[in-house]
């Protein structure tokens, strides 16, 4: 064999045995950051991956003379770059609120729970009778900031009559953060009704979707807390209690995921640190008060196109190609660590059922026909809860109901306007509670 073949050989080895030291050494960093939760924001794990990938070195070099001897060190010194940018913010540390919205005044309420939480108020307008009753919308997330999509939808109902009001929930949006800790299903539900308190106008009729949804579930089976409600809608639920959350089972009709296209503009999943901490957060890997990124940085970080395909879930798989932009980059507002740590204290919380089953407020059920929640986290309340008086089946909308598109808005306004005025229903009350069986075997 030729010695130039040979000596091509020997870097090649070399190369391989360098590259499987760098990839050696990443993968022990990312385990250290999980085992250190992140100490030091990534710092305990970086010092004791370089110290170990050091000392390694020095042993595999100490019959080596100069400058063979250094050999050994590049893998550690290329790791340790590598594994640098994990440790190193790159957006502001602090919370950056999004800028105040140009069409509605933001208020901010301190709630007697100790939220300090942005409220946004639609008076009633237009030509027609005004309601009386305040209206009250709880948006998802579970810490998302309120959509422009939703507002407009707000300003909709606002138009029909309703006295509006919309508060992002603590850590969300233009509200306050709380300690990582304080982060709960039952804080959410406490807030709610103080909220209601701090408005003083006696009880409110309350919409809420998604994860708004399971806090208005969960304030239902809760009787201090549905005293202050006149009537309830729950649009589309998440789980409402941790034997829910466990539930499998159908989901609706096909959505727009893996049909619509890529959601465009940066993403911090693009960044090594914040890929790394978002990454082992959904994996369980990190805890959300973890010492990697704070809640502000990670708040500041994450972008709309982090969310990839779940923007997509929430719409029919014929609205693939023309999906709106629910929030602009300076208006988007998610909190990804405080909403997994409100979605851990949901599914560790025990059945609600013989509670919610003693509820007495009206209330009405909205289900999605492309919904991607999994239909029994909606026929489970229906099921339990005597007080709901009907469930609207809304054909042609996925999980985001109320979107832009076509007459979506004024459908869904139509459905919520009749219920709280006790008048009849646009559609078909179905499913009943006798008819879940087929409406979980049909309507998939």
């Amino acid at each position: 064999m030729p010695t130039s073949v040979i000596r091509l050989a020997r870097v090649a080895g070399r190369l391989s045995l360098a590259l499987a030291g760098v990839v050696a050494l990443v993968v022990a960093f990312v385990g250290l950051i999980a085992l250190t939760d992140g100490a030091g924001s990534g710092l305990a794990a970086w010092s004791t991956t370089v110290a170990v990938g050091a000392a390694l070195a020095l042993w595999r070099g100490r019959r080596r003379g100069w400058p063979a001897r250094l050999v050994p060190f590049v893998p550690v010194v290329v790791a340790a770059a590598l594994t640098a940018t994990v440790c190193v913010p790159t957006v502001p540390t602090t919370r950056q609120h999004p800028p105040a919205l140009p069409f509605v005044q933001t208020q901010h309420f301190s709630l007697a729970t100790g939220s300090r939480v942005a409220v946004y108020h639609y008076p009633p307008a237009g030509r027609g009778p005004r309601h009386p009753v305040p209206f009250v919308y709880l948006n998802g997330g579970p810490v998302r900031g309120i959509s422009v999509l939703d507002h407009r939808f707000l300003q909709l109902l606002a138009r029909r009559g309703h006295d509006v009001y919309a508060y992002e929930p603590a850590g969300a949006g233009r509200s306050d953060l709380l300690p990582m800790d304080q982060y709960t299903i039952s804080r959410s539900v406490r807030d709610l009704a103080a909220f209601v308190d701090r408005l003083g106008k006696g009880k409110a009729d309350v919409l809420g979707f998604s994860s708004g949804g399971v806090v208005l579930t969960r304030a239902l089976a809760d009787p201090g807390v549905a005293t202050r409600l006149r009537r309830a809608i729950i649009a589309d639920p998440g789980p409402m209690d941790g034997p829910t959350a466990r539930m499998a089972g159908p989901k609706g009709r096909k959505s727009a995921r893996g049909l619509a296209p890529p959601m465009t503009g940066p993403r911090s999943t693009h960044v090594p640190r914040y890929a790394v901490a978002f990454g082992l957060m959904r994996l369980g890997l990190l805890t959300p008060d973890t010492g990697l990124i704070g809640q502000a940085e990670g708040d500041n970080a994450f972008t709309a196109a982090d969310l990839g395909s779940d923007t997509a879930s929430a719409y029919c798989a014929r609205d693939a190609h023309r999906i709106p932009t629910e929030d602009t980059a300076r208006t988007f507002s998610f909190s990804p660590a405080a909403s997994l740590r409100v979605q851990q204290t949901i599914k560790d919380s025990p059945s609600i059922a013989r509670r919610l089953g003693q509820s007495r407020v009206p209330a009405m059920l909205m289900i999605a026909e492309c919904s991607s929640q999994v239909r029994r986290w909606a026929t489970e309340i229906l099921a339990h809860d005597p007080a709901v008086r009907r469930t609207q089946y809304m054909p042609g909308v996925g999980h985001h109901m109320w979107n832009g598109l076509d007459d979506n808005n004024e459908r869904a306004a139509d459905v919520i306007t009749a219920f709280l005025q006790d008048k009849p229903a646009p559609l078909p009350n179905r499913p009943t509670r006798d008819e879940i069986p087929g409406f979980l075997r049909d309507h998939t």
